[in-house]
């Protein structure tokens, strides 16, 4: 752990860092508690004194470094992520190099916290507005992106002028072990980063949400951890932003190209071995493309390989754990009991040494509808459900009908119609026929049960801002 510049190991025995791919262990790191949250706290308050002082150019220097240093040590962290989250070597070289990306930008936005005058209805009054960092950031961080989503959370409160507590994954505290050994050596001063790692973290985020020195809660993961984390901070006004959980659609309507739809559908549903909260849950192809689409789809899915991320040429990972596989072989028995066809998958791989691993093999089932699991509950694993459509109406509908808004997906090639379904549709992020909208300058985040707030973009850095009006008489 990292507590006021120093790397310090509890006298408490620690916990054991699991490779997914084969359950063998990868280190041991500290296992810390609530007196360790209260500790790190205090310090990144006393660290907040000075470097909320410090100018903008200085905080973005020390941005850029740290960008630096992340490129530099490029293939020593994603290494480190593929033995401990379990995704193929060259999708972590991606996310490394995304996740850098938030430095690179915040260390720019720094310099772009503008303030305003207002004009005032008195001849001898003026306005002026201007903005302070919120205060201590305490962020948790989840185990799917453990790289990215340290930086896109700690770069624009480092930027802000805020200190940070964090908490990472129990699953993946290497990765934010390496991040923040960056941080360091660019040069931040001791107490203004501070990383708790912890096997529980109930006792941390109870901490984070009720000591008075917190100001901001970011936090990422499950929305029923984050409904309840945002609910305690709420009773102590803190501010609070939460990306959370997804149910993405993927409508592919009659006038798309099938063969373009179906392979921006097999990439980026099965990117991360579908563990990712902008995975699309819910391919919804109109009945005249269903037959080509699943086709291509299958053909694809097929040929994907799953094994070790460190392998040549594998595209499938592990899932993170033994309940990350129940919960996806349950979806996908549902589905089958209720009438889906299941076209190739839907088992858990144990051959070829896979069985030491929680491999679960790529899954395409089509005839998917309403009354099964997967057409509610977000599957987080790597299984397509294709339900089909007749109608552009009925297709908006059954998007919508969710609980979740964060991400979306569109095939068509009238200009029209991707307007329409843009409008109508409740996500916070919507590809049109693209299957990557995602940047670091672009606002990430959903609405509904999908989260708060937006992270990246010139609005990320907003969130870690207090706004200061002031009033003058002349």
């Amino acid at each position: 752990m990292l507590i006021d510049g120093n790397w310090m190991t509890p006298d408490e025995p620690g916990f054991d860092v699991i490779n997914p791919a084969d359950g063998k262990v990868l280190e041991q790191v500290p296992n810390g508690g609530r007196e360790a949250a209260k500790q790190a706290i205090a310090a990144a308050a006393q660290a907040l004194k000075a470097w909320s002082k410090t100018t903008p150019y200085e905080r973005s220097d020390i941005l850029r470094k740290a960008h630096a240093l992340m490129l530099e040590r490029k293939e020593d962290l994603a290494r480190t992520m593929t033995l401990e989250q379990g995704k193929p070597l060259r999708a972590a070289l991606n996310e490394v190099q995304y996740g850098a990306d938030f430095l690179s930008w915040f260390a720019e936005e720094a310099k772009r916290i503008y303030g305003e005058t207002i004009p005032s209805a008195r001849g001898d009054q003026r306005f002026i507005v201007s903005h302070q960092p919120v205060g201590v950031v305490a962020a948790v961080t989840p185990w799917n992106y453990p790289v990215s989503m340290i930086t896109r959370k700690v770069g624009p409160a480092l930027a802000a002028g805020c200190t940070v507590v964090l908490k990472p994954a129990e699953a993946t505290p290497l990765c934010a072990i390496k991040v923040f050994e960056c941080l360091v050596d660019a040069g931040l001063p001791p107490g203004v980063i501070n990383l708790v790692t912890a096997l529980d973290p109930a006792p941390i985020g109870d901490e984070f949400v009720s000591n008075p020195s917190v100001r901001k809660l970011t936090f990422t993961g499950s929305t029923a951890v984050g409904k309840m984390l945002a609910g305690q901070a709420a009773a102590n006004m803190k501010r609070v932003s939460c990306e959370l959980g997804g149910h993405a659609p993927f409508l592919v309507f009659e006038d798309a190209d099938a063969v373009h739809a179906a392979k921006g559908a097999q990439m980026v549903k099965f990117l991360n071995t579908g563990q990712a909260c902008i995975s699309p849950n819910r391919m919804l192809v109109h009945k005249n493309l269903v037959a080509p689409f699943t086709e291509i789809m299958v053909d694809r899915v097929r040929k994907l390989k799953a094994g070790s991320g460190l392998e040549e040429g594998v595209a499938i990972g592990p899932l993170v754990n033994q309940t990350a596989i129940e919960k996806v072989d349950n979806q996908v028995r549902d589905a089958v009991a209720r009438g889906a066809t299941l076209h190739c998958g839907g088992h858990r791989l144990t051959d070829a040494g896979l069985d030491t691993g929680f491999f679960y093999a790529p899954t395409v089932l089509s005839g998917v509808t309403e009354d099964m699991l997967i057409y509610r509950e977000e599957t987080f694993g790597p299984v397509a459900a294709i339900i089909e459509f007749d109608e552009e109406e009925r297709a908006l509908e059954m998007a919508n009908d969710t609980e979740y808004g964060l991400a979306a997906y569109i095939y068509t090639r009238d200009i029209g119609r991707a307007f329409r379904i843009f409008e109508g549709l409740n996500f916070g992020i919507i590809g049109i026929n693209d299957i990557n909208p995602t940047s670091a300058a672009a606002p990430f985040g959903g609405m509904k049960d999908s989260g708060l707030g937006r992270e990246g973009s010139r609005e990320g850095i907003m969130e870690y801002l207090e706004t200061k009006l002031g009033g003058i008489a002349i």
